[in-house]
């Protein structure tokens, strides 16, 4: 039998696995199903539609299912809800919000750690193993891909993509998609590859260099995309990577952000600060 604490209030149309725990105070409010294994503490808020999976521990001051904060979305309108999987963190204050659809909902996958105050919008989706780091704000319609690590306050804007195991570093602004491997930063900016990434999750050295050449290759000047998608496609046959970041190029409905060295910018706002002190 599951362990409800006494102040808290959960609806009778939710379904919860007999090893469920809720705490203090917690309130749980339409059709919710919690798999076994997962505490919710003290003062979460819930509103189903919404499917929590195994062994997921939700803090307080959690928010899950409330209304996607979208004008089109009416107190008429059918939500798919809210969908997390197993072994999934929730940290104190996060908030998932409800889909804008009747069909598929706001996703969060296994394993995934969602820090203080992360939010993720309406109609997004986080893959398995991401990481959302305190304050990260990502809006409605965003794919986080398996493995991205995005900073603490991070903005991820409308539509955009981060892409496998990128990390996008703190205090960010995304408003264009981040191909995978990438270390991205300032606004819409990426700085190269994730080679310690890389190498850690055990790539092999020959997919690490045609990575490093992919790269270079996109961000060649006064070439078109198409040109680039065709001069990586020549070489991609026997390095799934490779093909993977051909395939997010070839599926970008945004810009992809561009290439810029951190060290090339402080260097010109080196030059910059001195030619207007010199005035």
């Amino acid at each position: 039998m599951p362990n409800v604490h006494p102040t808290a209030i959960v609806d009778p149309a939710c379904t919860l696995a007999d090893d469920v725990s809720v705490g203090p105070f917690s309130i749980l409010q339409g059709p919710i199903r919690i798999g076994a294994g997962t505490t919710v503490l003290e003062r979460v808020s819930m509103r189903g539609p919404a499917t929590i999976g195994e062994h997921c521990t939700i803090y307080p001051g959690c928010t899950l299912g409330f209304p996607p904060q979208d004008f089109k979305f009416t107190p008429e309108s059918v939500s798919a809800g809210v969908q997390i999987g197993n072994h999934t963190v929730l940290r104190e204050n996060a908030t998932v919000h409800a889909a804008t659809n009747p069909d598929t909902p706001t996703h969060i996958g296994d394993r995934v750690f969602m820090m203080v105050n992360a939010h993720v919008g309406h109609d997004s989706r986080i893959d398995n193993n991401a990481i959302l780091t305190n304050n990260t704000m990502i809006a409605g319609h965003v794919h986080i891909a398996e493995k991205a690590i995005l900073s603490g306050g991070v903005a991820v804007h409308q539509f955009c993509r981060v892409g496998r195991m990128a990390m996008v570093s703190g205090g960010s602004v995304t408003v264009a998609d981040v191909p995978p491997f990438c270390i991205a930063w300032g606004r819409s900016t990426i700085s190269g590859l994730n080679l310690v990434g890389l190498r850690r999750s055990g790539f092999d050295r020959e997919h690490i260099s045609m990575l490093r050449k992919a790269y270079s290759d996109t961000f060649r000047e006064h070439l078109s995309m198409g040109e680039i998608i065709d001069i990586l496609s020549t070489r991609s046959a026997n390095c799934p990577p490779l093909d993977e970041w051909i395939q997010f190029l070839k599926t970008s409905k945004r810009t992809i952000a561009t290439h810029m060295n951190p060290a090339d910018v402080e260097r010109a706002a080196r030059i910059h600060a001195t030619e207007a002190y010199d005035e």
